[in-house]
């Protein structure tokens, strides 16, 4: 949220800094987080001043210019070359100096001295495009002839230079989301010290002059809109805001369209109340009712998009069609337009869940929606109508042709809270004497009801939808008392705790490091995803996805079911700005809907898990003159996936390995033990990278870290090297082509379950000499016994054993 300087001023005399301003609202829960200098011209005008031309003649090789001298109150005269075709002497001009800066569609131009043709030019008589005040590149600006020679042109012009404060506005401070909420908070910490209150423009000149136009107003449905009012003006001219309107607005960001748009978006921001304004002829049948319509209406708005309304969407209706969808966004038929003589203005109070559905139904977030949404004052609809109506009178003349209409079926009352002055002392930490606590309240517009000795009867405003309870308004003492104001205490209070075995956060931050050395960057995905992702995959069941009900978009609609998505979002967004040898990691939960609840297990409907992805792309290393390229591939992801198990404490030999391929996977492994898979990874398929449009080849694993955290293997003992040495045997067995080295290894150390150390391959071979369908291995066997010394014998046998069975399982041929 943005909120003006010197607009802010308008409400609270104060000469403070935007700076220490800045450092006082964050103190009191609004938060600063920038502050940026605002002109009404870029630039400022600066190193531009007001000359006269004294001599002006054609240059001598061009025929479109102008050779002038200028005077601009320096005591010397200025050479300048222009291309102007109505310069002439005489004229009193703007004229930028040497070092000056322009701005030509937001490019800097630096005025240099040059020559034009041979002749030189020490500056230039500026057109109202080339500095900002307007668009025409007819001629240069002719001025007043009176004007004082040597005057800053931002002096001539009044360029307003201003402050604006990016407000990072948390939700439920909707109170302060306008100028005068952030002054009257200003003032409740202000006048702790100094004798100071804010001040409300007055709306006591407001009164009706005819009643010539009177538009009825009706509520059918009154649980969604609680209170409606409106006004009409009639005989106005729809024309373009004067430039102090025009420099309030556009120093927050907002864009000046016509004296009456921009008034209602001006009261909105100094009240924070929103307001809309109809054109009153077309009104049909003279009359506003505020209704929903049957479901799948159809209905166009402002910005020329045809909606198909729900039957829980408000409408601004006349006696036969929708006119605006209420606190969200007008209908293109109704609005304000260049023709329009005559409006009717209003201003209610909507049912903030009604106008948040809809805002998130049709994915239309507006200023007035985001206040509607929040919670409106409803004691401040009237105000906000007449400040309106009164500036309208203003600035576009007319006569306010009808009494307010005012529909308020049950009136909103304030908070009732009972506070403990015991309560305040505890939950601050520091006893606040009373006196200062009725002040704080008082100055925070806290009605004080009834006192005793215990505490406090209070009546909270409505504005403050937030504070409801007595720790809502003990927090409201503290935020203007001062967070910085309680001192820490000397003693230090603390539980013991225990952390779970295993400890997860600190298995996270081993593995964290592990990786980062090992030249990996940490990601940090959204846990929100699009749940298009799992529709259409079959390792994803799309019935399972936790979807949200009032998402803020489609791309943020669900919780993700797998860190594969976010992590490919990353992949794209480094290899779209030439980063693309990627070597990523990230932990994050996942979630998942269950849909058959078992219920005699008491099991959750909602499953939450932690998983760790890895990402692999681009080339291996970095590119050198030693060092050609070389592509990431199965085998470097598989090294990472050992290497992460292997610093957990799993023994490899121990894990199941079977392979892969899915919609997710063209191939890869899963490690399992017990029938639970602990890891997948492998190359994701040209159909998974194709809907991220990435070219290269990504590798992906997923660590199911719940699952590793409940398998994790017990803290390793100390066990001496033994003394008796160990034996290494070969074997090389062809076997068919589908027989993989994985089942050769399980298959081992089921036949040999005491002696066999280690089982690792060093050599494959296929050809057309073993044979079609067929391939070598060539398999290295460790044998050992940690208590004695193996004989021949021993070792004859086991080497035996193996070979049988390889033979009669794998239907293997020892070479």
């Amino acid at each position: 949220m943005k909120i003006s300087y010197n607009w802010l001023k308008n409400y609270i005399k104060t000469d403070l800094s935007p700076e220490k301003l800045g450092y006082i609202l964050t103190n009191i829960g609004l938060e600063v987080e920038s502050i940026e200098q605002f002109q009404s011209v870029k630039g400022g005008l600066e190193g531009i001043v007001i000359g006269k031309v004294v001599e002006c003649s054609k240059h001598p090789d061009a025929d479109k210019l102008s050779l002038t001298k200028v005077d601009i109150g320096t005591g010397e005269l200025l050479p300048i070359v222009c291309g102007a075709p109505n310069v002439a002497a005489g004229q009193t001009v703007a004229v930028a100096t040497i070092g000056t800066k322009l701005y030509f569609n937001d490019e800097e131009v630096i005025i240099k001295k040059g020559k034009i043709r041979g002749q030189e030019s020490y500056g230039m008589i500026c057109a109202e495009d080339e500095i900002g005040l307007g668009k025409s590149h007819e001629g240069i600006m002719v001025l007043h002839s009176n004007t004082k020679i040597g005057t800053p042109a931002s002096e001539y012009f009044k360029v307003e230079n201003d402050f604006v404060f990016e407000i990072g506005l948390t939700p439920n401070r909707i109170d302060a989301s306008s100028h005068i909420g952030v002054a009257r908070d200003l003032s409740a910490w202000l006048s702790q010290t100094t004798d100071i209150s804010y001040i409300k423009p007055s709306v006591e000149a407001f009164k009706t002059d005819n009643q010539s136009n009177t538009i009825q107003v009706e509520i059918e449905n009154s649980k969604a809109c609680h209170r409606y009012a409106g006004v009409t003006i009639s005989g106005i001219e729809i024309k373009e805001s004067p430039n102090w309107l025009k420099n309030r607005l556009k120093a927050i960001g907002l864009k000046p369209i016509n004296n009456v748009v921009d008034i209602t978006n001006f009261v909105l921001h100094e009240t924070g109340q929103p307001l809309h304004a109809f054109d009153a002829d077309r009104i049909e049948g003279k009359k506003v009712i505020v209704k929903t319509l049957p479901n799948g209406t159809k209905f166009t708005t402002l910005d020329e998009q045809e909606r198909e309304l729900s039957n829980e969407d408000l409408m601004i209706c006349n006696a036969k069609e929708g006119m605006c969808i209420g606190g969200v966004f007008g209908g293109l038929k109704s609005g304000v337009s260049e023709s329009t003589k005559n409006i009717f203005l209003e201003s209610a109070f909507f049912n903030p869940i009604y106008v948040r559905k809809t805002s998130k139904r049709h994915a239309l977030q507006t200023d007035s929606s985001f206040r509607f949404e929040r919670g409106v004052d409803p004691n401040n609809t009237i105000y906000a109508l007449k400040r309106a109506a009164l500036l309208i009178k203003e600035l576009a003349g007319g006569s306010i042709s009808s009494e307010i209409i005012d529909v308020y079926p049950e009136k909103v009352k304030d908070h009732r809270v009972h506070v403990l002055y015991n309560h305040v002392d505890r939950l601050i930490g520091k006893k606040i004497e009373h006196d200062q606590i009725k002040n704080i309240l008082k100055s925070l517009e806290i009605k004080i009801v009834e006192e005793d000795t215990d505490g406090l009867i209070l009546d909270v405003p409505p504005f403050r939808v937030d504070v409801t309870r007595e720790a809502d308004v003990i927090e409201e003492i503290l935020r203007i008392y001062g967070y910085n104001n309680v001192e820490t205490v000397d003693a230090v209070k603390s539980t013991l705790s225990y952390a779970p075995k295993p400890d997860s956060n600190k298995c996270k931050n081993i593995i964290s490091d592990l990786l980062s050395n090992k030249g990996f960057n940490e990601a940090m995905s959204n846990s929100l995803t699009k749940a298009e992702y799992y529709e259409k995959l079959k390792p994803y069941n799309s019935e399972n996805t936790v979807k949200i009900l009032n998402p803020l978009s489609t791309d943020l609609n669900a919780l993700r079911q797998s860190l594969l998505f976010g992590g490919l979002e990353a992949v794209i967004y480094n290899e779209n700005r030439k980063n693309q040898n990627l070597k990523l990691y990230e932990f994050g939960n996942c979630y998942l809907l269950n849909n058959e609840q078992n219920n005699k297990n008491n099991l959750s409907k909602y499953h939450e898990e932690s998983h760790l992805g890895l990402y692999l792309s681009g080339d291996k290393k970095e590119i050198n003159w030693n060092s050609p390229a070389v592509k990431t591939d199965f085998y470097q992801i598989k090294s990472f996936v050992e290497v992460v198990l292997t610093r957990l404490g799993f023994e490899l030999d121990n894990l199941k390995q079977i392979e892969i391929a899915n919609d997710i996977f063209a191939y890869g492994l899963s490690y399992q033990i017990n029938k639970n898979e602990l890891v997948e990874f492998g190359l994701l398929t040209k159909e998974i990278r194709k809907a991220f449009d990435i070219e290269s080849e990504v590798f992906y694993a997923d660590f199911s870290w719940s699952k590793l955290m409940k398998f994790l293997p017990g803290i390793k003992e100390f066990k001496p090297l033994s003394k008796y040495p160990e034996v290494k045997r070969d074997l090389a067995l062809l076997v068919d082509k589908q027989i993989t080295f994985g089942a050769i290894k399980e298959l081992a150390f089921k036949t040999e379950r005491q002696l066999l150390k280690s089982v690792s391959i060093f050599d494959i071979y296929e050809g057309d000499k073993l044979g079609a369908d067929k391939k070598s291995y060539a398999v290295s066997f460790i044998i050992q016994d940690e208590y004695k010394t193996l004989t021949d014998n021993q070792i004859e046998k086991i080497m035996n054993k193996l070979m049988q069975t390889y033979q009669k399982e794998l239907g293997a041929t020892i070479r």
